[in-house]
């Protein structure tokens, strides 16, 4: 067979459409293969971005009952509306389409139920005492949205017009958000990868859609400190992997840890990484310890943002607020559970918490670490509280901001 015929029956046989799945064993490709499997999702400045001036509305014809604030379970209930846009790669994205909320129709072959094409966000809206709606810096979101997105070679996005988008629907759905301080409207901005194709490779489809939530607290206990299960055999994440991005794979392998954490009696692993046992997040939180280091100083400590770390909006917060005050040491550095052990012996742990957009902060009293319950202090003034006076304080200052009892460029008013 000459090298013609044999190019032409293998043109026949796979031709363009079908040679993203390829299998393995035919190792011969021709070099537009690898320009099109792996060429770029990014926004081209060719084809059409979001624009929240093009959003389509289409009204619910009957509207849900609303749910009464002590019947409220975080994730559980839904609005009546979503935000829908599609993209594919030819044309862009397409009109953002504000709709009832209801049942997405994808292909089986979906490369999001393969692969695992998924990134998503999390922020609420508050509504302040004199009703207004306020988000908690929306903005951050959006770069960590993003940024989530281009780790998948998904698309990319204008951060402002979505957001813009966002607060369309947020105005839409205000029945939906809680008047009662500790409550909220969660907000969960998704992108998923549609392409009907069983071949590994950038989609040249995809679907970009935010549903909300309304919710009181994140922990059924509410404001109380909870129990940990140092976990080491299994990790969350590791250098070079997906720690700081916020996509579904990152989650759903870390459900089973903490089930067995359950089983134990412990409402949270504490996630332990290297012979070190360095300490990484507190289940799906930022962690914070704050001690008297070994120099005589107060330092409140976070681990580094090294990759294996998701860069909570919560979390930056947090520092920030710190460093203003200016009252002790606030570091990002590697911190080990045998310092933490060291300084509770020697009494100079004083306490830890995690933090983030579901439960903003969660005050942390034991933590089981290699068979031994370990008790972290609280409030050394008061036996019977369930969290020490920094957890509070910080608490108090960032719900403050969030419901707009206390003046700050982070609560944006949408009305």
């Amino acid at each position: 067979m000459s090298a013609f015929t044999s190019k032409r029956l293998f043109t026949t046989l796979f031709p363009v459409s079908t040679r993203l799945t390829l299998p393995r064993y035919i190792k011969r490709r021709p070099f537009n293969f690898q320009q099109t499997l792996f060429k770029s999702t990014s926004v081209d400045s060719k084809i059409t971005d979001i624009d929240h001036k093009r959003v389509q509305i289409k009204l619910s014809e009957a509207l849900k009952p609303l749910i009464p604030d002590k019947d409220l379970v975080f994730g559980r209930n839904f609005t009546d509306h979503m935000l829908t846009i599609e993209w594919n790669a030819k044309d862009g994205w397409s009109d953002p389409i504000i709709q009832p909320y209801g049942k997405i129709s994808l292909e089986p072959s979906a490369m999001v139920f393969h692969y695992s094409f998924e990134c998503f966000e999390g922020l609420k809206a508050y509504k302040d005492k004199e009703g207004k709606l306020r988000l908690f810096r929306p903005d951050m979101n959006m770069k960590r949205f993003s940024k989530s997105a281009a780790r998948l070679t998904l698309p990319v996005f204008n951060k402002d017009e979505l957001l813009e988008c966002l607060k369309i629907l947020i105005r839409l759905e205000e029945r939906w958000v809680p008047a009662k301080r500790g409550f909220s409207l969660y907000i969960r901005p998704t992108l998923i990868g549609t392409q009907a194709s069983l071949g590994i490779g950038p989609n040249s489809r995809a679907i970009l859609f935010i549903i909300c939530s309304p919710c009181g607290p994140y922990f059924r206990t509410g404001f109380s400190a909870v129990r940990l299960l140092s976990t080491f055999k299994t990790v969350r994440a590791w250098p070079g992997g997906t720690g700081d991005a916020k996509i579904g794979g990152n989650y759903s392998p870390c459900v089973k840890p903490q089930i067995e954490a359950a089983e134990k009696g412990y409402q949270q692993n504490l996630w332990l990484f290297g012979p070190d046992d360095e300490i990484t997040e507190v289940g799906t939180m930022n962690c914070f310890v704050l001690l008297d280091n070994e120099n005589g100083e107060t330092e409140l400590v976070t681990p580094p943002l090294d990759g294996t770390i998701l860069a909570g909006v919560t979390r930056d917060s947090i520092l920030q607020l710190a460093r203003t005050w200016k009252e002790f040491k606030v570091s990002e550095r590697k911190i080990t559970m045998s310092e933490v052990v060291k300084a509770l012996k020697e009494g100079r742990l004083r306490e830890m918490f995690g933090s983030g957009t579901a439960c903003i902060v969660t005050p942390i009293k034991e933590i089981n670490y290699r068979g031994q319950d370990l008790k972290v202090p609280l409030d050394p003034n008061d036996a019977s509280s369930n969290a020490g006076p920094m957890t509070r304080r910080i608490s108090d200052t960032l719900m403050g901001i969030q419901y707009g009892e206390i003046p700050h460029e982070w609560s944006v008013v949408l009305n």
